[in-house]
């Protein structure tokens, strides 16, 4: 068993490919229709066939009060591995990404959480 895809609810799907691909350089995978919203999913460049994440619309009642209470506690909806989380930071810093923690070493692992944009909060990890 693994992952296959897994995903973060997001207010406008345009503009959540754009951070995601244009900011954060995954690439675009799947692109199906779905009336007003699309099944769209993007992977990591290095692993092409590896797990994709759904940018999945928001418009279920649901979602926008757990989203507001994800990130009113500060709870990433997702975490992504880097080799580097003070080199991303950087890197993303200067494209004017919104970080609302800076690189933190806690034990073995390094994190940072930014700001998509789409209503998610965003762990960068690796470990040392």
């Amino acid at each position: 068993m693994r992952i296959y895809v897994t995903g973060v609810f997001v207010d406008d799907q345009d503009k959540a490919l754009s951070f995601y691909t244009d900011i954060l350089g995954f690439v675009k995978k799947t692109e199906i229709p779905l009336g007003a919203a699309r099944w769209l999913t993007v992977v990591s460049p290095e692993d092409p066939d590896g797990t994709e994440l759904l940018l999945e619309p928001d418009g279920h009642p649901a979602v926008k009060p757990y989203t507001t209470a994800l990130v009113r506690d500060g709870i990433p909806a997702a975490s992504f591995a880097v080799t580097d989380v003070r080199a991303e930071y950087d890197r993303l810093r200067a494209l004017g990404v919104r970080f609302t923690q800076e690189p933190t070493a806690m034990g073995p692992v390094t994190t940072a959480i930014l700001d998509d944009t789409c209503g998610n909060l965003i762990q960068l990890m690796h470990t040392d």
